[in-house]
């Protein structure tokens, strides 16, 4: 295919021989097959940030470190010098939460560099070496559904362990690999211990899983876990191989105004996702 002009300094300074094809396109980010040297690699190059999602994404970047006070002000302003801090801030906290999670052993794809907006990270494949399904496009016995819910709570567990939050976890984040799932798609990673809306964010991540894998294995519609290891994080007691029980008795006496806000925006992103998909 022909070379994207994002990829072609890439190709000139040696980092990538060869662009093979698109393999997903989307409001954020193209990501791309291609080949360096004897491997083949995803390369993603992320789209410039339109201003109508400045207000969107600022949820998400509640409580992140800015890299100096000057940056942290023009942001806050959103002067033009800030919505490009902005922009390169978010683009960046994917590489960020990309390495912190290989270390602590979250299974995610391995990346190996960050240049001028594009990163290339691990390809992701079936067991017959293509790239790897979505969670959403596989069908799987009431068995695997249970294993894999079983392992993708425990990835989250490892990931609010070090005070991560996915913030869109979904079976359309989620790739299903010849060693199992892959979580993928991190730019919103959320600081949990300085987001306000850290706890619904986490809910809806762990109950997203939860409805997916439900629907192969309904016993696992009746458990609660965002709730159980929340309650282990704020008591500082949460650790990468803490084991759950799936069971949090909820209060209901009071409403929770960040997880109704959260739970409408995401039926309807949802529902525009599966329109796209009938369309495409």
């Amino acid at each position: 295919m022909k070379t994207p002009a994002g990829l072609q300094p890439l190709i000139d300074d040696g980092v990538i021989d060869e662009v093979i094809r698109s393999l997903k396109s989307g409001k954020e980010a193209t990501v791309y097959l291609v080949r360096s040297g004897a491997h083949m690699r995803c390369a993603k190059v992320y789209r410039d940030m339109a201003q109508r999602s400045f207000q969107k994404r600022a949820r998400y970047q509640e409580g992140r470190k800015v890299r100096g006070s000057r940056q942290a002000r023009a942001m806050s302003k959103r002067t033009r010098f800030g919505r490009k801090e902005q922009e390169a801030a978010w683009k960046n906290a994917e590489v960020d939460a990309l390495y912190k999670l290989v270390a602590a052993g979250v299974r995610v794809p391995k990346p190996y560099g960050y240049f001028n907006g594009t990163l290339i990270m691990e390809l992701v494949t079936d067991a017959a070496g293509d790239p790897a399904p979505r969670l959403g496009e596989v069908n799987l016995s009431p068995g695997t559904a249970r294993e894999y819910h079983r392992y993708l709570v425990q990835q989250v567990v490892r990931m609010l362990s070090i005070g991560l939050i996915h913030g869109d976890l979904s079976e359309f984040n989620v790739l299903v690999g010849h060693d199992g799932p892959v979580i993928i798609d991190l730019p919103q990673a959320v600081n949990a211990a300085g987001n306000n809306g850290a706890l619904a964010m986490l809910e809806r991540d762990v109950n997203n899983l939860r409805g997916t894998l439900g629907r192969f294995a309904p016993e696992l519609l009746q458990t609660e876990f965002a709730r159980e290891m929340w309650a282990l994080f704020e008591q500082g007691e949460l650790t990468a191989d803490s084991t759950l029980k799936g069971v949090f008795a909820r209060d209901e006496t009071a409403a929770d105004p960040d997880a109704v806000l959260l739970a409408v925006e995401d039926a309807r992103e949802e529902a525009l996702r599966r329109e796209l998909g009938r369309e495409s």
